[in-house]
Parts: C-alpha cells; sequence; structure tokens
C-alpha cells in the first residue's frame, strides 16, 4: 500500500494538474509521482555534478603543477644544450670517426643507466634536492614527495 500525502497547490497549478489528469490512462498521483522523481533525478544530478567539479579542478590544478614543471624541464635542457655548443670545440674531420664511436659509447652508457634508475625507482631530482636542501627550511609538498622518492 502505498503513503497518503496532502499537498497544497496553487490555483493555477492545480488547473493545470486537472487538465493533464483529464486525459484517458493518467491520474493526479501519477502525474505528481513522476513529476516528484524527475526533480529529484535532476537534483541528485546537481550534487554529483557539484562533486565531480571538485575532483575536476584537482585534476586541473595538477595538470598545471605538471605542465610548469614540463616548463621548466624544457627550459633547463635548452639552457644546458645552448651552452654546450657553446663550450664545446669543433671536432677535426680526422678525429670525427673516433668522436662519434666515442660519443655512441657515452650515449648507450647514459641510456643503460637511465633505464637501471628508473627500473630501481630511483629519482636523481629527488638526491639533487635532498642533497641542497639545508637542514630546517620546509619544501613544497610536491618537493617533498619527490625528495622521499
Amino acid at each position: 500500500m502505498k503513503p497518503r500525502h496532502h499537498v497544497y497547490l496553487d490555483e493555477e497549478l492545480t488547473e493545470r494538474l486537472d487538465a493533464l489528469a483529464a486525459k484517458p490512462g493518467s491520474s493526479k498521483s501519477a502525474i505528481v509521482a513522476d513529476a516528484l522523481k524527475s526533480y529529484l533525478g535532476r537534483r541528485a544530478a546537481r550534487e554529483l555534478d557539484d562533486l565531480l567539479r571538485v575532483r575536476l579542478d584537482r585534476f586541473g590544478n595538477q595538470l598545471g603543477r605538471i605542465e610548469r614543471d614540463q616548463q621548466v624541464v624544457m627550459e633547463s635542457l635548452a639552457l644546458f644544450i645552448r651552452y654546450q655548443f657553446m663550450v664545446t670545440a669543433p671536432v677535426p674531420e680526422a678525429d670525427l670517426p673516433a668522436a662519434r664511436a666515442a660519443a655512441q659509447e657515452r650515449f648507450q652508457a647514459f641510456i643503460d643507466q637511465v633505464g637501471r634508475r628508473l627500473a630501481a625507482g630511483k629519482r636523481t631530482a629527488a638526491e639533487v634536492v635532498a642533497k641542497i636542501t639545508p637542514e630546517g627550511v620546509t619544501l613544497a609538498p610536491s618537493a617533498k614527495v619527490e625528495a622521499a622518492e
């Protein structure tokens, strides 16, 4: 058995409800129940949207920090490359094959070391931050996480 509810509606709403209920196969109870379900469904969706908005804002902030960090890394790399080009003397033509072979060996050693460090979960940036951070200086939360790694 369905519970009984008593509601008070204004005249205009009552007339509109009576007009809808006058159609064959419809009743005031069914119309009000459908309208209430629809209203409550929209309200629940709005609450879900509010919850998702907070989470999406958090993701947006995290992506902003990642983008900023990536820009710092790219700028640092570009400055390092420019510096290397400025301070490195050109190799004479006769020494090019030996220089290329040495460069290939060094590059392979570099790639191997990167692979080993990533596999071991080590981060050079975290080690550098740990070495240069004096005692008593507090890091930002993201730097603390990296330093802990």
